[in-house]
């Protein structure tokens, strides 16, 4: 909300806003060359014309450092929200895909484009409350960098304007402060059920997902598992006409991997129908899915070849 946001970045915001046309928060980020801007615009972040990325700064945590310079801290934790609590699959998603953006950037040595951003809610309620809606949203022709990555602590420094600055030790405490960061440690509640969980509980979570998905869908799914046939579920349509045969495989925190037995990779080779689902985060409440064929099983997160 406005009032969450730093004066001086607000009167700048100001000016920007009533200085251009009246444009929709979907029209800026299509001006600046996304073409499919209207498909995606609760993303964070987007890849614009000549690989130019546009990501989407909250002015709530815009900090202005000694010299005024201006910066914010960038969680890459994408399982967690900054409000606190765990993503929902489809918001996962999309702190995934601005996370590889910006990593992108990093590769490359490039900059990257900005739309500077307040909201209509709280800032730790962005992703929580339903409500939650752009208040004002305008382009930023200052060019923005990644200024600082660290994978292990879970943080990047984004900075406005020309490399050579990262803020102090005590700025970046500050900003911390301000809640733009999750807890490290995130849920305690479900990072303790993660790590006490077995690989049955593990299976047993991602097999009811599964089964509550593709019936959710109105297909009809058959657990066969007992019959070790090579696959875990037969799933077919309402006139019973056989559409895959499905091994499930699930993954969390305490289990991160798993294998295919011998019967199911013999059936992956002579079944057209059969496919692998992964089930990520099976017993946390993030729970998400991917299919593969056979040609992709390899391919998987957790794939664990045999001996």
């Amino acid at each position: 909300m406005d009032k969450e946001v730093d004066p001086k970045v607000l009167a700048v915001i100001d000016e920007m806003r009533l200085s251009g046309p009246r444009l929709t928060p979907v029209e800026i980020v299509a001006k600046m060359g996304v073409f499919d801007a209207r498909e995606k615009p609760f993303d964070h972040a987007w890849l614009a014309t000549g690989d130019n990325v546009i990501a989407t700064i909250w002015a709530e945590f815009v900090n202005i450092g000694a010299d005024g310079r201006w910066f914010c801290l960038e969680s890459l934790d994408t399982q967690h929200r900054v409000g606190g609590g765990v993503r929902s699959p489809q918001q996962i998603q999309r702190a995934k895909d601005r996370r590889a953006l910006l990593k992108r950037t990093v590769d490359a040595g490039q900059g990257f484009r900005a739309v500077l951003q307040t909201n209509r809610v709280a800032i730790a309620e962005l992703e929580s409350n339903k409500s939650a809606k752009v208040s004002t949203r305008v382009r930023d022709d200052a060019e923005w960098h990644v200024a600082t990555w660290d994978s292990d602590q879970q943080l990047a420094v984004l900075v406005r304007g020309p490399r050579g600055w990262v803020p102090g030790e005590a700025e970046i405490q500050a900003a911390k402060a301000r809640g733009s960061v999750p807890d490290a440690a995130g849920d305690p509640g479900v990072a303790a059920a993660e790590r006490s969980a077995s690989r049955e509980e593990v299976q047993a979570a991602a097999m009811d997902y599964v089964m509550r998905h593709f019936k959710g869908y109105g297909y009809n799914a058959e657990d066969v598992s007992s019959q070790k046939l090579g696959y875990d579920l037969e799933v077919s349509n309402a006139k019973g006409a056989k559409l895959l045969r499905v091994v499930v495989k699930g993954t969390s925190t305490g289990v991160p991997s798993f294998r295919l037995t011998g019967e199911e990779r013999a059936c992956s080779a002579r079944e057209p129908l059969w496919r692998l689902l992964v089930v990520a985060d099976a017993i946390g409440t993030a729970a998400q899915h991917k299919i593969y064929k056979p040609s992709e099983m390899e391919q998987a997160p957790g794939f664990e070849p045999l001996d």
